[in-house]
């Protein structure tokens, strides 16, 4: 155990959930909560357009608001898709697209400008996702990338990947993976390990929480935090699902059941920093 300036111990790992929100509560104007929406705040649903947040969670998300540093959403979907299920969230941070967009608030939508250019490739992409793919497979269109879904059609999903990394190599766009789903976007240095990297900025203690690959590089942004300043505190935690199961949980400190979980979970942090 490290002591810091302000009393109370670093936990050490394994530490439990308790012992890092009793460290929190110490510092908890200097604390950031980065969360990421699908699997986290909401549940994955097979039409995402239809996924909407746990309403415990939006209740504890709005109260943590108020008593530590920063929240800030980080999310594969756009700023407006995540204003549209939040909006009395007026003092969160919006990080959308893996960082190619941002807002604060119900503020001005701020985009990455080497982005730009890739708008009207994305939607010829899109419309080409549609004609050319095989039904079953959803094509969500997000102005800034394309995501290729294979939820209800688990069969296809050679037949989308295969289509998706030939595109992607055609029109020299990045990759990602995901929970049943793969999705192209511009050739634009911004993921959620470098959102939460630039965003934790000078606080002393964050955490993560995400349930997909993706998030793995925001938990190793803030391994990279703390492996550079000693006294900076990160957790990492995961909420479980059977599609990125270990993958995702290992990288973790914590796990969760569900975003159902999740809500109960905040509810109970919430207590404990007022």
């Amino acid at each position: 155990m490290r002591p810091n300036d302000l009393g109370g111990a670093r936990p050490s790992r394994p530490f439990t959930a308790d012992q890092a929100w009793h460290h929190t509560a110490t510092r908890a104007a200097e604390c950031v909560l980065f969360f990421d929406f699908d699997g986290v705040l909401a549940p994955v649903e097979d039409d995402p357009n239809a996924a909407q947040p746990v309403p415990e969670v939006t209740a504890a998300v709005a109260g943590l608001a108020e008593h530590v540093r920063q929240v800030s959403l980080v999310s594969a979907r756009p700023v407006d898709f995540l204003r549209d299920r939040f909006p009395t969230l007026d003092n969160v941070d919006f990080h959308g697209l893996y960082g190619l967009e941002h807002s604060r608030g119900m503020g001005e939508t701020v985009t990455e400008p080497d982005a730009l250019p890739w708008v009207p490739a994305m939607a010829e992409l899109a419309e080409r996702a549609r004609a050319e793919l095989p039904e079953g497979a959803l094509v969500e269109y997000k102005r800034l990338s394309v995501a290729l879904h294979y939820r209800t059609g688990p069969h296809l999903a050679s037949e989308v990947e295969a289509w998706g990394m030939a595109e992607a190599s055609r029109l020299g766009l990045k990759v990602q993976g995901g929970r049943m789903v793969i999705e192209l976007k511009p050739p634009v240095d911004r993921d959620k390990g470098m959102v939460t990297r630039d965003a934790v900025g000078d606080a002393r203690i964050a955490w993560y929480f995400g349930d997909d690959v993706s998030d793995i590089k925001a938990f190793n942004a803030l391994r990279a935090r703390e492996a550079e300043d000693p006294d900076f505190f990160g957790v990492c935690v995961a909420v479980a699902n059977p599609e990125t199961g270990q993958e995702v949980a290992g990288a973790a400190d914590l796990t969760i059941d569900s975003p159902q979980a999740l809500g109960k979970f905040l509810a109970s942090a919430l207590q404990s920093l007022r």
